[in-house]
């Protein structure tokens, strides 16, 4: 049951994909691999193309199904309760693998947080995202489902890839709910006159309250300097963060090993002070080398559910 599972897993996260590329992921032969598939398309649960092969409806059913029994008997759901407990955190959602050793990891933390949000939003609902390589994979991993939703950026832009800023996840993460979307124009650093003139801005205004009236948050969490250097803050900054102790970052603050901010930056979106009216906050983050940063951020933040991987949660509990 495990290996079909894997299969199948491997599959939703890459179709459609050929055999020997499906085989080559799954460290497995061609041949073995041909068998499995033979069985799995006998059952309705998956379709051969020439384009490649791809899970059936059933076959997405059937997947969504095991998860949960396939968690009890690899033992990811006791860590999950061991992880949340040693964080303080309402649910903890763990996914195989190491996101820092495999890409493919990161698209299974995506999938596991696009299911989070399908159980957890409610029509109407407002949902504000954070930017960045790790929530992009969840806008790739949503399925179409038609909800009605409101989708905001919990920031202004990063200096980065158009595709991995808030205001485009957004947008995307929208479409596929069939819901309705609002950019927040606005740099990521910003002096204090040009903070205090955007905010006075009548569209920002009206932005930044539908964001404080947002009942879920999805955001990422990041490795302090890395995030200070893809900012391009200057290198006074920098060191200056550094010297503080600082190892996380998320919504513009940054954090030291036990949760204290040690650098807050000037920026156009949800604040700290924001998160404590919001009711479901979720953070998607995973790879050993982020451990440090996850706890930390779930020690200085009122984050509430975290869905990571396993060497992340491993590297954690070992502490």
């Amino acid at each position: 049951m495990k290996k079909r599972y894997r299969i199948l897993h491997h599959l939703y996260l890459t179709q459609p994909v050929g055999r020997r590329a499906l085989a080559q992921q799954l460290q497995t032969t061609e041949r073995i691999l041909r068998a499995e598939v033979d069985f799995l398309k006998d059952q309705g649960l998956l379709i051969v193309e020439t384009v490649g092969m791809h899970l059936t409806e059933r076959g997405v059913n059937l997947l969504q199904q095991l998860a949960d029994v396939i968690r009890e008997v690899e033992g990811l759901a006791e860590k999950e309760r061991r992880l949340a407990d040693r964080l303080g955190l309402q649910e903890v959602r763990i996914v195989k693998g190491d996101a820092d050793a495999d890409p493919l990891v990161k698209k299974a933390l995506g999938h596991a947080a696009a299911e989070w949000l399908k159980k957890t939003l409610r029509p109407g609902d407002i949902l504000a995202v954070t930017g960045g390589t790790t929530i992009a994979t969840v806008a790739d991993q949503i399925p179409r489902t038609p909800l009605g939703v409101e989708v905001l950026p919990a920031r202004g832009g990063v200096g980065e890839n158009m595709e991995f800023q808030a205001n485009t996840i957004a947008s995307r993460i929208a479409a596929q709910l069939g819901g309705t979307y609002r950019l927040l124009h606005a740099p990521d650093v910003l002096s204090d006159d040009a903070l205090q003139s955007l905010i006075e801005d009548p569209q920002v205004q009206d932005t930044l309250q539908r964001l404080r009236s947002a009942r879920i948050v999805l955001h990422g969490i990041g490795q302090a300097i890395p995030m200070a250097k893809r900012r391009r803050l200057p290198e006074s900054r920098i060191e200056q963060i550094e010297a503080h102790g600082a190892i996380a970052e998320a919504f513009g603050y940054y954090f030291d090993a036990h949760g204290n901010i040690v650098h807050a930056m000037n920026t156009v979106g949800l604040r700290l002070s924001d998160l404590k009216h919001i009711e479901r906050i979720s953070a998607v983050a995973g790879g050993s080398s982020k451990a440090d940063a996850i706890s930390a951020v779930a020690f200085g933040s009122p984050l509430q559910v975290l869905i990571t991987d396993e060497a992340a949660a491993d590297a954690i509990l070992q502490k």
